[in-house]
Order: C-alpha cells, then sequence, then structure tokens
C-alpha cells in the first residue's frame, strides 16, 4: 500500500457531492501530475523566466533551458502553486494559464481535458480548496523517490478503478512482478552492464503509466551508475500516458519518446529496434476493430513484416504484442536484442497446428528466439487470478542455449500478502525472485523437478488423418475407380505425432519415416484397415508447459474411500433420527 496514494486520495474526500467516487480520479491524476511538475521547476523558475524574455524562439529556449537546468522541458508562466491562490477571483483563469506556458512537449494535461475539469470545480465551488491542498503536498524528487510516486499514481489508478468498477490490470503491473520480468530480462547480459559509457535503449509498446520502464532503469542504474539508457514507450490509454509521459519528464528523460497511440495498428517507432522490450499486454481482449487495419498491413509488409508468421483468433491479442516485439530486437549484426513480455496461459497451447497461434510459435521456435518461459504464482495481479507467464525471447542466445527452451516452474515461489489488494493475495518476495533466477542461472543444472530445458524441436509435431473404409451393406469396403477403398467420413480421426518419436531428433526432415513408426506402432495394431492421408499431414508446435512439471498423484486406497462414507452416512442417518425425533 502507498501512504503518499492512499493520503492523496483523501484529498478526493473533498469532491464528494458533486462529483461520483468513480469520477475522483479525473480531477486527483492530473493535480497530482501537475504538482509534481511544480516541484521540480520551483528551484529554477526565476531563471527560465529571464531566459524566456530574452528567447522568443521555442527551440532556442529549450536548448538554453537545458544547458541552465539540465531538464528538456520548461513553465515560463507567471504562476505556480505558491502564487495562485493571491488571486481568489481570477484562480481558475490563472491556473489555465499556467498550464498554458508549459514547453510544447507537456501535452499531457489534454489528455484529462483537465481544463473542463478545473471550470467544473470553480463551478461547484472546490477549487480553492483543491488547489491549496495540493499546494502543501511536497513532491519534489528529492522528497518523493520516483519509485514512490510510481507507487502512489498506481494506489491511486486503483482506488479510481475499484470505484469504477473496472480492471486495474488493463493499467498497470504488480512491482514485484515487474522485477521479476526485468531481472530476467537483464540476466543473461548483465557482463555487459558493468562496462564504461554504456548506452541502452528500452521499449514498451504497452507502457501503462511507465512502471515496467522506471524498474527497468532502476535495475540499471544498480549494476552501473554511470549507464544511461534510454526509454521509449507507447500507450493507448489517455490517462495512464499522461502519467507516464509526466514521470519521464520530472526524471530528465526525453519525453517525446513516449508516444500515444494504438502500436497494432499505428507503431509509433515503426524503424527502430531496440536493446530491451519488455511488455505486460491485456489478456484476452479482442482485436476485432482493428483486424482490418491489421490484415492489410501483413498482406501490404510481405514475408518480413512484424505480423507476417500468422494472427492469433480475434478474441484475443496477446500474440499481436508477442510478434511486435519479437520484430523490435535489435539486429544480432548490431548486438542483438532481449524481450521480456507477459502473457497468460493461452499463448503456450491454443490453436490447432498450422493456426495462426500455431505458426507463430512455429517461426519463433524455428528461428530459436525463444530462451527461456518462466510460470507465476496464481493470485499475482490484481485484476486476476489465472496463470500467468513470462516469455524471454533473445536473438543472440549464449552458445550454450542454442536450440533450447527452459522451462521454469516458480509457482511455488511467492509470499502470502496480509491483504489482498483486488485478485492479488500473493507477492514475490526478494528471496523468491532470487529462487527463480538461480534456476535460470543454473540452465541445465538446475533442480529438475522446477527446471526443464528442451530442444526446440521438442515442442513441434504432425497432426495427421487417419482414414477407414467406407463398408457397404455386407460389411465390404467402397471402392473407386482405381480400386481404392472410398474413405468413411464417420470414422475419420487425427492423430498427433511428436517430431521426437521414437527418439528422432532429425525434426521435419524425417517426416514421413516417423509419422510411419507411430501409425505402424500406435494405429494399425488397433485399426488394421487404416491408412495415411498424407495430403492432410500438418505441422503444428505447442508449449505444454503444466505437462513437463506433472506429478502423478496416486488415487486413495478403495478401502480408505469406503471407511470416510461409511462415517459420513453413519452422521446423515444420525441426522435423520433426530429429525424423526
Amino acid at each position: 500500500m502507498s501512504a503518499l496514494g492512499s493520503f492523496i486520495w483523501t484529498i478526493a474526500d473533498q469532491l464528494r457531492g458533486p462529483y461520483r467516487p468513480n469520477q475522483y480520479g479525473t480531477v486527483v491524476l492530473p493535480f497530482t501530475i501537475l504538482r509534481r511538475l511544480d516541484c521540480v521547476l520551483e528551484p529554477d523558475r526565476a531563471v527560465v523566466r529571464e531566459l524566456a524574455a530574452k528567447h522568443e524562439n521555442p527551440n532556442r529556449l529549450r536548448v538554453e533551458v537545458k544547458k541552465a537546468t539540465g531538464r528538456t522541458f520548461y513553465n515560463t508562466s507567471n504562476y505556480s502553486f505558491a502564487n495562485l491562490l493571491a488571486d481568489a477571483d481570477g484562480l481558475a483563469d490563472n491556473l489555465a494559464d499556467y498550464i498554458d506556458w508549459f514547453s510544447s512537449d507537456v501535452d499531457v494535461f489534454e489528455y484529462f481535458d483537465f481544463k473542463k475539469e478545473i471550470l467544473a470545480l470553480e463551478k461547484a465551488g472546490l477549487l480553492r480548496e483543491i488547489v491549496k491542498s495540493f499546494g502543501r503536498v511536497d513532491l519534489h524528487p528529492d522528497v518523493v523517490s520516483n519509485s514512490d510516486m510510481g507507487d502512489a499514481f498506481e494506489y491511486i489508478i486503483r482506488k479510481f478503478n475499484e470505484a469504477a468498477n473496472e480492471t486495474s490490470g488493463d493499467h498497470y503491473t504488480p512491482r514485484d512482478a515487474i522485477r521479476l520480468l526485468v531481472d530476467l530480462l537483464f540476466a543473461e547480459k548483465d557482463v555487459d552492464l558493468t562496462e564504461d559509457g554504456i548506452i541502452r535503449t528500452l521499449y514498451d509498446p504497452t507502457a501503462g503509466t511507465g512502471g515496467m520502464l522506471s524498474l527497468a532503469e532502476e535495475h540499471l542504474l544498480a549494476e552501473n551508475p554511470d549507464a544511461k539508457l534510454s526509454l521509449y514507450g507507447q500507450e493507448y490509454n489517455p490517462q495512464s500516458y499522461a502519467i507516464c509521459k509526466s514521470d519521464l519528464l520530472a526524471k530528465g528523460h526525453d519525453a517525446t519518446n513516449i508516444a500515444f497511440g494504438n502500436t497494432l495498428t499505428d507503431d509509433a517507432f515503426e524503424r527502430r529496434q531496440f536493446d530491451y522490450c519488455m511488455s505486460n499486454p491485456p489478456y484476452g481482449v479482442d482485436w476485432k476493430q482493428y483486424a482490418k487495419e491489421v490484415k492489410a498491413e501483413r498482406d501490404s509488409a510481405g514475408p518480413y513484416g512484424r505480423f507476417a508468421p500468422g494472427l492469433p483468433a480475434t478474441s484475443d491479442g496477446q500474440m499481436l504484442f508477442l510478434l511486435h516485439l519479437a520484430h523490435k530486437m535489435r539486429a544480432p549484426e548490431d548486438g542483438g536484442g532481449r524481450v521480456g513480455i507477459v502473457m497468460n496461459g493461452s499463448p503456450l497451447f491454443n490453436g490447432a497446428a498450422e493456426s495462426g497461434p500455431s505458426n507463430i510459435r512455429r517461426w519463433l521456435l524455428e528461428k530459436d528466439l525463444v530462451e527461456a518461459i518462466v510460470a507465476l504464482p496464481t493470485n499475482m495481479f490484481f485484476n486476476t487470478g489465472i496463470a500467468t507467464y513470462i516469455w524471454i525471447l533473445d536473438n543472440t542466445k549464449h552458445p550454450d542455449r542454442e536450440g533450447k527452451v527452459q522451462l521454469i516452474d516458480g509457482t511455488s515461489f511467492w509470499t502470502k500478502m496480509r491483504k489482498n489488494l483486488g485478485a492479488k493475495g500473493r507477492e514475490i518476495s526478494n528471496a523468491d525472485r532470487a529462487k527463480v533466477l538461480r534456476l535460470y542461472d543454473d540452465f541445465e543444472d538446475a533442480d529438475p523437478e522446477l527446471s526443464k530445458v528442451l530442444r526446440n524441436d521438442e515442442f513441434g509435431y504432425w497432426t495427421v488423418t487417419v482414414e477407414r473404409p467406407l463398408l457397404d451393406e455386407n460389411g465390404n469396403p467402397v471402392v473407386n475407380r482405381k480400386g481404392d477403398p472410398k474413405p468413411d467420413s464417420k470414422k475419420r480421426d487425427t492423430e498427433n505425432v511428436p517430431f521426437t518419436y521414437g527418439g528422432s531428433t532429425a525434426g521435419t526432415e524425417a517426416e514421413r519415416e516417423v509419422i510411419q513408426a507411430y501409425f505402424d506402432a500406435e494405429v494399425k495394431p488397433h485399426v488394421p484397415d487404416a491408412w495415411i492421408d498424407w495430403a492432410k499431414t500438418k505441422t503444428g508446435y505447442e508449449i505444454p508447459f503444466t505437462r513437463h512439471f506433472y506429478k502423478y498423484v496416486p488415487p486413495r486406497p478403495l478401502a480408505e474411500i469406503d471407511a470416510d462414507l461409511e462415517k459420513q452416512v453413519a452422521k446423515i442417518l444420525d441426522l435423520l433420527r433426530e429429525v424423526e425425533g
């Protein structure tokens, strides 16, 4: 729980009456951002005003402000929280003026329609008290760290969405889950992070409030305080975008690297690739409304486009983001890139052979991009208790990992929270995180109960169509003109034959031999008149994660079950006798 967020939310109690609880966020969020930026700007306000008097050209002024303050943004208004209340009658106009004089990169207040909110507060007689309350809170980064500010924003959003009966998971990912993802993302290349003058780029296409970007930066700076991480992101939710951008502005980042819009239909960084990419896309959200644009891009971009490998069902767009990130990794010849993405279980196995999801998995595995998949504990997220997984992709794998995928069962590494937050009742502690990272580092030497290392071809299979003859009324096969038996569609069946059946390691190169061996051993003995329709054979890939970690639990002895039943029957009879008595 964020103490600061809780305190700020209490300011919203002043809105009670004219505003319903589910409307509080439209006031609290932009005021929190404004006060944060106000505190950042305060020490250099006089210097910036002097520079503004000398330089009318905004581009020149931006350069001069950067030289003097080290910041990329500024405000040249004569107003601030320090003097807004001095003119009681003109408070609404003066506050609007203050917002208008931010530099052009501070567009965040437009996404809250903040000026309209100011007029509504003035009309309700609440504006002065709200400004006064926020003016008492010191949100300068020296007082409130970036991490604490992020926690506060997330607390406010969660409260806002609880009041509106919405899902907070659309906006942000729990910090403990992000920390594990960040640790895994940087794990393989940590040796690089300590180099002098290191510069790296990090990208999040579903940036939310910027929590992933912020924690990744914290990790890198902890490894190397002199490192520079350029942050890039895109976000389609207006409020989340505004928070993310203002947060990075306050930290001194180039906020033009944070774009507003839908990544799937309008990639703001179309020609860019990155050292690191990370995302927690929405689960099970349909993309029907974008399908026409996505399919048009796939058709026009050709075999190297981001959606060329395949399209998932329109009922769930997670794998579109997975493909998008795979195409955003820096090319191997330029040093390569890594991806960390959190998804639910469906991308592991949904879709039959040669369906969109299966073809996406095939492309990823045959390109040897999947390095590791980690199963997280359930009840980890605020809006869902379902199973979730972290996928790590790498296009320049360590030689030991080439051609292999590591599956890690992290479902048992959690600590119970003292109080549930929505559906979240568990968290990953530092100790829990260290156990998962140890399994990752140990790779093929890790505990086999918790980690499996499999070859890429062990996830491949063929779906084979097995036919049986159509019989006439005398039980004889019906034949065609060539004398071949006609198939009976009612008896038609399919079999999934693993690439590795019978110990084969040749993958698709030995397709016919492996399938025939499977058919002869597993099918023919049971249905001697069956045959394979080779023309209908399809290739599929799935990652049956839970099957690899399945532990057989023998059933209880029958005598023990009978004894328990007798006890229950005896109890029921006793109760019936009491009723009759």
